[in-house]
């Protein structure tokens, strides 16, 4: 069997975590037989300097040739200012849309190592796992018309959800659910969006061919607020595409560190997986970026596309032990501890998976 990745390492500290990221998965081929192919191409600010656009067709084509695609990050403060169209982050919104991704799924997960590297009392964080689900080829981000009045003074987006769109991304979280604690929080703003009183009333209608799923709808306000003080009390919390994004970037106070999330596009023609995080320009460079996040896109990658679920586990316990290890990046590094480079809590994961694979054999052995 063999797999084809197309690497679009981006902007900032794109390519320093998708280097940590392909040095996994370039591991987990070597130890599992599994041929790995990888080809780079350019999006963002990097792909509009070589090729005038965020978006080559270049890119574009490889990316729907491949198997899978693992971005970096996009986004570079050189092109603040032009219309939004223009800009770097125009291009995964196109690349979204051109591989037909609807559902992004984003786990934030309190590592026990860093509950006292969390906001919250480490008590109240301990044990938190939640998987936000995301919707992401609706809502105000694609809806039409948008833009600006001629005056330049007024501007303008529509909010928009077809029943189709509902449904569809409602399943996902309810067959995610069902595999987890089979408990899912519908997030919405219901008492004043009509798109959310549509979203509502799609979301009981699925409801109904999953008996063994708990349902409760949350508004958005109210989930933002749970999050906050009781981050336990969620498992699946289902989104539309704006809440979604607002809410997951609040869960990662859950893990401790922005640079810890990773996500999952699923459900197009190829699925897209990357770090929640952005590209970070003011630490571009120094080597100093967490590519836990990339590293467990990675794992996502492994048991979404690949269908190596003993693989993604691997990794999963790989991150969590080097963490429980005492490895650290400056931005989840408490006082006094050693921080790590880039590369070095790459090289971390990598010895923790060698140990977990070993362990694994030894318990097996006996």
């Amino acid at each position: 069997m063999s797999l084809r990745i197309a690497l679009l390492p981006g902007d900032g500290i794109g390519p320093e975590v998708t280097e940590e990221a392909v040095r996994i998965l370039k591991n987990v081929a070597d130890h599992s037989g599994k041929t790995i192919s990888f080809s780079t191409h350019p999006i963002g600010g990097t792909a509009i300097d070589s090729d005038g656009t965020g978006l080559p067709e270049r890119t574009l084509e490889a990316c729907l040739g491949a198997d899978a695609v693992l971005l970096g990050a996009v986004g570079n403060p050189k092109f603040d200012g032009r219309r939004p169209q223009d800009r770097p982050e125009a291009a995964i919104l196109a690349l979204r849309q051109a591989l037909g991704g609807f559902a992004n799924l984003r786990p934030a997960v309190c590592y026990t190592a860093l509950a006292k590297r969390t906001p919250f009392q480490p008590e109240r964080v301990r044990g938190a796992s939640v998987l936000i689900i995301r919707e992401l080829l609706g809502g105000l981000y694609y809806g039409e018309p948008r833009g600006f009045e001629a005056s330049g003074n007024t501007a303008f987006n529509t909010m928009i959800y077809s029943r189709h769109e509902v449904e569809r991304i409602a399943l996902v979280g309810f067959e995610r659910a069902r595999e987890r604690k089979k408990k899912l929080a519908s997030i919405d703003k219901a008492n004043v969006l009509e798109t959310s009183q549509l979203w509502r009333a799609v979301v009981n209608d699925v409801a109904k061919g999953y008996p063994d799923v708990a349902l409760e709808h949350v508004f958005v306000d109210a989930a933002a607020m749970r999050l906050a003080i009781s981050p336990t009390s969620f498992d699946v919390m289902l989104c539309e595409n704006l809440f979604g994004d607002i809410l997951s970037d609040q869960a990662a106070s859950i893990a401790g560190s922005l640079g810890l999330l990773p996500s999952a596009t699923i459900g197009g023609k190829i699925d897209l997986y990357e770090p929640v995080h952005g590209s970070a320009p003011d630490i571009a460079g120094k080597g100093i970026a967490n590519p836990i996040g990339a590293i467990a896109s990675v794992a996502m990658l492994l048991r979404y596309s690949a269908k190596m679920e003993i693989e993604a586990v691997e990794v999963e316990h790989a991150i969590e032990e080097a963490l429980a290890s005492g490895a650290r990046t400056k931005d989840i590094a408490g006082p006094g501890e050693r921080v790590l480079s880039t590369r070095e809590m790459g090289q971390a994961v990598e010895d923790a998976l060698h140990e977990v694979r070993d362990r694994k054999h030894s318990y097996h052995a006996v």
